[in-house]
């Protein structure tokens, strides 16, 4: 594949799985495992979890929350660099309101990995703005 056709598959499954992932998060929590590979790393404000389950974990101990995007933009990663495993990374901008909270600016980095037909996350970088 030529890199402008590997760069529109990058944003158009940017842009599925960001609309997925954040539906999952605000409104079925107890289904974020499955968005992650076994190995899966989370960085959260600056503590990290390491492996689905944990995730998971932390993920329900989370309040309530709403999400609104600003920016969403993907790359592919070069064959060489993942040894030529189909991976992208997801660069995302926006606004989250956690329960009785005011909303604030987020952002968040993902690199996905194909597995089977399905997108998993290999690492998870999420910050807030304040």
């Amino acid at each position: 594949q030529d890199l402008k056709t590997r760069i529109d598959q990058a944003c158009h499954t940017a842009e599925e799985f960001t609309k997925l992932y954040y539906e999952s998060v605000d409104k079925r929590r107890h289904l974020m495992s499955r968005y992650y590979l076994d190995s899966g790393v989370l960085v959260w404000n600056g503590n990290g979890t390491v492996g689905k389950d944990l995730i998971q974990k932390f993920f329900e101990g989370l309040p309530p929350s709403e999400h609104t995007l600003t920016s969403l933009d993907s790359q592919p990663v070069l064959d060489a660099a993942v040894a030529n495993q189909l991976t992208f990374l997801i660069l995302v901008c926006g606004f989250v309101k956690y329960q009785e909270r005011v909303s604030g600016p987020f952002q968040q980095n993902f690199m996905i990995t194909a597995q089977g037909d399905k997108w998993k996350i290999v690492s998870d970088c999420f910050r807030l703005q304040e």
